[in-house]
């Protein structure tokens, strides 16, 4: 099944879309939008980005701790558009 195409935006005013990846982390990195990461797996935390609209889901529940409004692209895929800062 082909993943739907969400537009994500950045409050810096960067801008992507997501479609075709295995996680945020990387359909990001595939259009040069690159944030902050170490483990790619959720344990550690370094990529977290504040959620200021929309929906994600997480492959596997992260191991590292996040506020209500902060999510791991690393280990999430959106389940709508999204705006992060």
């Amino acid at each position: 099944m082909e993943k739907p195409a969400f537009a994500i935006e950045f409050a810096d005013g960067r801008r992507a879309q997501f479609q075709h990846a295995s996680s945020l982390l990387e359909s990001l990195e595939a259009q040069d939008i690159h944030i902050e990461y170490q483990c790619r797996e959720g344990y550690c935390g370094s990529c977290r980005v504040r959620l200021k609209e929309g929906e994600v889901h997480y492959l596997e529940e992260p191991m590292a701790w996040i506020d209500d409004d902060e999510i791991l692209p690393c280990c999430c895929i959106p389940k709508s558009s999204l705006k992060l800062q």
